[in-house]
């Protein structure tokens, strides 16, 4: 009765934030029930052939004739399935849980997530809602719950990768639940947060205009307003970036020129992408001006060195062409 043929993962997804999570695994030993038990038990048809976790002591009181409830295995199952959601035989338990709680087992791992995220535990509380959407990929409560999880975990850490992956993950959820469940105020509320935690300034400003459109009147809309009038000049120095990406050099210029010497003057993607622009339009010494600003902010961007060295060989400055690719390679031959 493997997951693969009967219970595949209704939505599977790469799994960031998993290798945190199956070290839990290691608490649990598995074993199959005697037909005498199967047959006790409302749901021992879906038990058949389905190695069934265990913690030690559980396996002791059942060797010795103890009491084995449903109630402790169902635990067991629902957190063997939230530490990894494509663990053999997760479909199995995803089924007999479903069975055994009515159709109901993603709104109780949800509740029981969610008072372990009121306690700050937080690894019992992602395990909780990552079980829940093993069962109910969609579920509204559990998607919230559980980047919320992420976020709190990523917020309170200092390891990078660690960071990087819970941002990752909540980040995700944040943009899922906005697209299946788009009139849920509070997703689009993080998903601003999580877009300018990471420079993406229009889509914050889309996100919260959103969040706006949903609420107008609590102590959260006050402040995105604020924050919103606060992202009026970002937003517009990432469209005149993003219009020289595409390649609207003359409007991207427009766009980043004003704030070139302004309060963002040590915003060093600004310089770097007028410097882009100026040498796509035929204006040698304001790129090189403006590169060069990069690497006052930046020392060690390899981008503009490569952007200075062809712009010195093309110029017919062969002296400080070589000067940056000596140190391109430097620094490559240190990576």
């Amino acid at each position: 009765m493997a997951e693969t043929a009967k219970h595949p993962d209704p939505s599977p997804r790469e799994d960031r934030t998993g290798k945190y999570f199956k070290k839990y695994l290691k608490q649990f030993l598995f074993d199959e029930f005697s037909p005498a038990f199967l047959s006790k038990s409302p749901v021992g048809s879906l038990m058949e052939g389905v190695p069934v976790p265990l913690h030690a002591e559980d396996l002791d009181a059942f060797a010795t004739g103890g009491e084995l409830s449903m109630p402790v295995i169902a635990k067991n199952m629902a957190q063997v399935m939230g530490c990894d959601p494509q663990f053999r035989y997760a479909g199995d338990y995803a089924a007999i849980l479903d069975k055994l709680y009515n159709g109901k087992i993603a709104d109780v791992m949800t509740a029981e997530g969610k008072a372990a995220l009121e306690k700050e535990a937080f690894d019992d509380a992602c395990i909780h809602f990552r079980a829940a959407l093993r069962v109910e990929p969609e579920h509204l409560y559990a998607m919230y719950g559980y980047a919320s999880a992420c976020r709190a975990m990523y917020l309170d850490s200092e390891d990078e990768e660690y960071i990087g992956r819970f941002k990752a993950e909540a980040l995700e959820l944040f943009e899922r639940i906005t697209q299946i469940h788009p009139d849920f105020a509070p997703a689009h509320y993080y998903l601003g947060y999580a877009y300018l935690n990471i420079g993406l300034y229009q889509k914050a400003d889309l996100a919260w205009e959103m969040f706006l459109n949903l609420e107008k009147d609590s102590e959260e809309a006050k402040e995105i307003v604020g924050r919103k009038a606060q992202l009026k000049e970002p937003v517009q120095i990432e469209s005149g970036c993003n219009d020289i990406a595409a390649g609207r050099f003359g409007e991207g210029i427009k766009k980043l020129e004003p704030f070139s010497t302004g309060s963002y003057k040590t915003w060093w993607p600004l310089h770097y992408y007028l410097g882009v622009a100026y040498a796509m339009t035929g204006r040698p010494p304001d790129a090189i001006a403006s590169f060069k600003t990069v690497l006052t902010l930046n020392a060690g961007h390899m981008e503009t060195m490569k952007e200075l060295a062809a712009i010195y060989r093309e110029t017919g400055d062969a002296a400080n062409a070589q000067k940056y690719e000596t140190k391109i390679a430097l620094i490559e031959k240190q990576h």
